[in-house]
Order: C-alpha cells, then sequence, then structure tokens
C-alpha cells in the first residue's frame, strides 16, 4: 500500500508536535499547524508545489502573528518591594503616633521603623506595607491605595 502525499505532511505534523512537547517551543506548534495546512492542501488535490506553499505560509504567518502578538517583558518590582519574593508586601499594621514621617512599631514581634511614603502628613491609622528598605517598613496609608 503506498502512502499518500497527505499521510507524510500528518506524519510531519505529528513530529513537529512532538518535539514541541519535549521541547516546550511554541514556535514548532505554529510550524505543526503549516505541515496541517499542507496535508489538507494534499486532501484537496493540490500538487506538490502549491502544497509547500501553503505549508510554508501558514507556518510563517502563524510564527509571525505569534511573534507580533507576544507580550513585551514584564517589569518586575524591584526586589524590596516584590510581594513574590518578600510576604511583608502588602500586609497591614496600625501605626498609632507618628514622628513627622517616621514611626516606631511593633511588627510580627520585632520593633520596625515605619517611613509614610503617600501624599501629605501622616494620621494614626491603619497602613499597608509597599517596601522593605533595610530595616525600615515603607507605607501608605490603606484607604489610599488599591490592593495589590
Amino acid at each position: 500500500m503506498e502512502l499518500g502525499a497527505s499521510t507524510w505532511w500528518w506524519v510531519a505534523a505529528g513530529v513537529a508536535v512532538a518535539l514541541e512537547l519535549a521541547t516546550g517551543t511554541f514556535y514548532l506548534l505554529m510550524l505543526a499547524l503549516g505541515l496541517a495546512a499542507g496535508a489538507l492542501a494534499a486532501h484537496a488535490g493540490f500538487a506538490v508545489a502549491p502544497q509547500l506553499v501553503v505549508a510554508a505560509l501558514v507556518g510563517a504567518g502563524a510564527v509571525a502573528a505569534c511573534r507580533w502578538l507576544r507580550p513585551g517583558p514584564v517589569a518586575a518590582a524591584a526586589p524590596q518591594a516584590n510581594p513574590d519574593l518578600n510576604i511583608d508586601i502588602g500586609q497591614r499594621l496600625a501605626v498609632p503616633a507618628w514622628n513627622g514621617r517616621s514611626a516606631r512599631v511593633t511588627y510580627r514581634g520585632a520593633a520596625w521603623s515605619v517611613h509614610y511614603t503617600g501624599a501629605g502628613d501622616p494620621l494614626p491609622g491603619e497602613f499597608v506595607i509597599r517596601a522593605i528598605e533595610a530595616n525600615a517598613l515603607v507605607v501608605e496609608r490603606a484607604d489610599d491605595i488599591a490592593p495589590i
């Protein structure tokens, strides 16, 4: 039994998908789409040259579309303000009294310096930790900001 041209296209598409699963290269999946388009062109009865053109156009178009639609790099927060690195970022604490824009509070069983970064002068109340710089908590008023 002789295998048709479409069978070879489907086998090549399957191999490309298997390689993509093994390597995690998303672009191989887009090329597999091109190979599947070549198989469909073979099923439609196109000659070999048009099959190659269809496969190349669809594969290259899918790769170009992925490249064009790919989001840009995500700017990571500075380590001292990154909640993925420090569990205290985003936590709330009460500050009973201020000395200018600084205060001393007990947070998690330890004494901390607190610096206010919001607008205006701070009043006693609830604040959210936005960063930790050295041994100081950098805070903003809890009702002035959106949650993380």
